[in-house]
């Protein structure tokens, strides 16, 4: 176990014993490499936090960021909340018309943004160009250089606002405070000494999974290895040219890296010590290919919540080895608990945690009941069953959930049946309406290059290894399967192909039927 420092605003992480002329961020954001050094960060957060301060802000004003990837967008996260103002990233891949209601709804007083998002960024306010772009003030004008103290925040003061997908309904702001994540960092860090790594960060900095994972490696003085965005070419030639140790990503990221066979058995992945996959679920065989592929990695299976942080699970207290497919046992700082469709504990329910990460609540949001019970426990809408040696494993989220005749189906249960045959690499299942049944469950599958798989084979052995309910009632292969922003399976665009493909198959039928306008004799 390492001693982690004291830390009290989460824009100020910088070690103040580590080597500042140490790299802390290696970008390739703008089409060519950019070294910054701990000393390159500190000025330029610092000028950040002054020019701020300087512009007339108010303790607590928000200001939003609407950019890709690149060393800009962390020293300005981090200057934003030295100065006692709060963050907030905006999904650039949002519409625009959702882009306008996050910034509107933050209350955001200015906007940074780099040239490709210039025009996205709401015109009615004062927007800071990274790239310094006619028709708004460039980056480099705005900075004041100099030394800066950060503020001391109140308890429970706002540092952040991350906006949810949206995929049900308006996006949310989910309001984190300095103490909450300052926790998240410690926490990681007192496992070990992770300066000596190279951090490979591909997913966009707007979303949780990356932003924690660049505030841990500042925090402990390693180096974070910057994409602007994630493609399989990009990740696999970052991992070998710069030789990253520790790894970051959601499952469907490392499963394309997997299928683009011909460029990843060219690449050298010898140095990768740690891969750790979360926001989504991870299925069996994609954990078997990856302990194929990083023999030598440690890999976890992780879980955390933009409400309750990554910080949830860890390893097990006597040691026990972790099943692959289970997200480990609680973290001795967090309370967990699962609450059965009985409203009472049980081992298989609704998970709900308490730990000192959980959001404050949602901005602004009268409209939206308040996730957090009574006695602190944030209910997180996932469903979790535990094994008898306390081992969670992740069963599916409630409001993924559908009913089909009366039968509760999780996707996540019937994906993972699916890619358990050994010729499906992915499977995205999704509802669509049935008459019938109410809706009823489809599949989208990307299977091994060269195998013969096909529908009545792949249904066949949904037959044999589940309850019928849950088999495909109709199975399309593809080539890949769509990525949200979030780089999560874009699950809405699924839905909508489903729907589109049953009726275009509908009006086949219905063509090639008598009476139907279709000749019988051919």
């Amino acid at each position: 176990m390492t001693s982690t420092p004291a830390f009290f605003n989460l824009g100020a992480l910088t070690s103040k014993d580590g080597d500042l002329d140490k790299v802390a961020i290696t970008d390739l954001g703008t089409g060519h490499e950019r070294r910054f050094s701990y000393s390159d960060f500190e000025a330029q957060a610092n000028a950040v936090a002054r020019a701020l301060s300087q512009r007339g802000l108010a303790r607590g004003d928000r200001v939003a960021i609407l950019s890709s990837n690149r060393f800009e967008y962390l020293t300005t996260v981090h200057g934003i909340m030295r100065a006692g103002l709060v963050a907030v990233p905006v999904n650039f891949k949002f519409p625009p018309a959702t882009i306008d209601y996050i910034v509107c709804d933050s209350g955001a007083k200015l906007v940074f943004c780099d040239a490709p998002r210039l025009a996205s960024a709401p015109k009615d306010l004062l927007r800071i160009c990274f790239d310094g772009d006619a028709g708004a003030d460039g980056f480099e004008a705005f900075l004041n250089l100099g030394p800066f103290t950060p503020v001391t925040p109140a308890d429970r003061e706002p540092a952040m606002f991350l906006y949810t997908s949206g995929s049900t309904g308006r996006p949310k702001g989910v309001v984190l405070s300095h103490q909450s994540h300052i926790w998240v960092v410690e926490q990681r860090m007192a496992a070990q000494d992770m300066s000596r790594h190279r951090f490979l960060v591909a997913a966009p900095l707007y979303h949780m999974n990356a932003l924690a994972m660049s505030q841990l490696a500042h925090a402990a003085h390693a180096t974070v290895i910057l994409l602007p965005q994630f493609t399989t070419q990009l990740y696999l030639e970052a991992i070998e040219d710069y030789r990253c140790t520790w790894l970051t990503a959601v499952p469907p990221m490392i499963a394309m890296m997997l299928n683009d066979k011909e460029r990843f058995a060219a690449t050298d992945l010898s140095s990768v010590e740690y891969l750790r996959m979360g926001s989504a679920p991870v299925s069996q065989s994609l954990m078997d290919a990856i302990h194929r592929a990083l023999p030598k990695a440690a890999v976890t299976n992780a879980y955390g919540t933009t409400e309750g942080g990554p910080v949830v699970f860890g390893p097990h207290p006597q040691r026990l080895p972790q099943p692959d497919m289970s997200v480990g046992y609680p973290h001795p700082k967090v309370q967990v608990r699962l609450i059965g469709d009985d409203g009472k504990p049980s081992n298989a329910g609704v998970l709900e945690m308490k730990s000192p990460a959980i959001m404050n609540g949602y901005h602004n949001r009268p409209d939206v009941p308040s996730p957090i019970t009574a006695d602190g426990f944030y209910v997180t809408g996932d469903v979790f069953r535990r094994d008898e040696n306390g081992f969670h494993f992740f069963v599916g989220r409630t409001d993924d959930m559908f009913v089909s005749g009366g039968e509760n189906i999780f996707p996540g249960e019937v994906e993972k049946m699916l890619e358990s045959h050994p010729d499906v690499i992915q499977a995205c299942v999704v509802p669509v309406d049935d008459d019938i049944k109410g809706t009823k469950p489809v599949a989208f599958v990307v299977k091994r290059e060269g195998s013969d798989l096909d529908e009545a084979k792949l249904k066949a052995f949904s037959l044999a290894n589940a309850p019928a309910y849950q088999h495909p009632r109709s199975i399309w292969f593809v080539d890949s399967l769509p990525l949200a922003s979030t780089n999560k399976l874009d699950r809405k665009t699924l839905r909508d192909m489903a729907a589109e493909r049953l009726q275009q198959k509908t009006k086949s039928t219905a063509a090639a039927t008598p009476g139907h306008g279709a000749r019988a004799d051919g």
